[in-house]
């Protein structure tokens, strides 16, 4: 869906305030949030700093309106991401934002090569789940991870099974689409 830039940057400057305001334990909650931020959709925060990733938080299902899910991903993304540790002040400057809405991962019955065939670098962003273990990928990671092999495979070892997981036909394949949104 086409977003104005006006929508967009509203957005942008709910995350950044958001983290900006954790400093200061002053989370702005809007009163003029637009219609369009209402819908409830999956949503991603990711920061990146100097062109590497310092975090990235969200929803895959849209269990929360977009305005309130960024809310909460901006302020996971920047401080709880266990990856890394909590931003700090002094790198706020630096970091640029990304916000991801995402369409509704739709279960699919492809694995191995069909799975390969199927997917378009780039557009798709993918789900793989066995049991408790479940992980996803951005569309946004073909970037770092442009070989569909390697892209499967290490969203297999991401999800805590073995980097053959996209083969086995009792592994859960889901696909989504997404939108970026960034300064």
């Amino acid at each position: 869906m086409p977003y104005t830039e006006e929508e967009k940057q509203w957005l942008l400057r709910l995350a950044r305030s958001t983290i900006e305001g954790a400093f200061k334990n002053d989370i702005p909650y809007p009163t003029d949030v637009p219609e369009i931020w209402k819908e409830k959709r999956g949503v991603f925060v990711t920061l990146t700093e100097r062109g590497q990733l310092r975090g990235c938080i969200g929803y895959i299902e849209p269990i929360k309106e977009v305005w309130r899910a960024v809310i909460d991903n901006a302020q996971a993304a920047a401080f709880q991401d266990p990856r890394f540790p909590p931003l700090s002040r002094e790198e706020l400057p630096q970091i640029h934002i990304e916000i991801s809405l995402l369409t509704v991962p739709k279960l699919i019955d492809k694995h191995g090569d069909e799975l390969k065939d199927f997917l378009q670098p780039g557009k798709h962003g993918l789900v793989l789940e066995r049991g408790y273990n479940r992980a996803t990928f951005l569309p946004q990671v073909w970037e770092q991870l442009p070989s569909k092999e390697e892209f499967l495979s290490q969203l297999c070892l991401k999800a805590g099974m073995e980097p053959t997981c996209w083969k086995d036909k009792n592994t859960k394949v889901y696909v989504y689409e997404d939108e970026a949104i960034e300064e």
